[in-house]
């Protein structure tokens, strides 16, 4: 079994308001969990207007296949129309 976990750190420069923030995290999530079919979450910074981390976990037969799906969940949140700015990610692959 091969698990795959990504921490993605995004900037949110134009939100004011942790209200802001939890609309704009749980439209990002929405998206990426219909998408890619994976678990996630927000992680760390939770008291930060601007700022969100979220943790990406994939689950698989193959750390071949952990890796595409994490690496296209990167591309879509630093592509989407969102309001969100990719600044860091993490990918590390775990054999069980």
């Amino acid at each position: 079994m091969h698990i795959g976990i990504l921490k993605v750190k995004l900037h949110l420069p134009e939100n004011q308001s942790l209200k802001g923030k939890r609309q704009a995290i749980k439209s990002i999530t929405a998206r990426v969990k219909d998408r890619f079919n994976v678990s996630i979450a927000e992680v760390d910074d939770l008291d930060l207007w601007q700022v969100a981390t979220l943790g990406v976990a994939c689950v698989s037969t193959s750390s071949t296949f952990c890796n595409e799906v994490l690496s296209k969940v990167v591309d879509f949140i630093s592509h989407s129309r969102s309001e969100a700015e990719l600044l860091d990610y993490e990918l590390e692959m775990l054999t069980v």
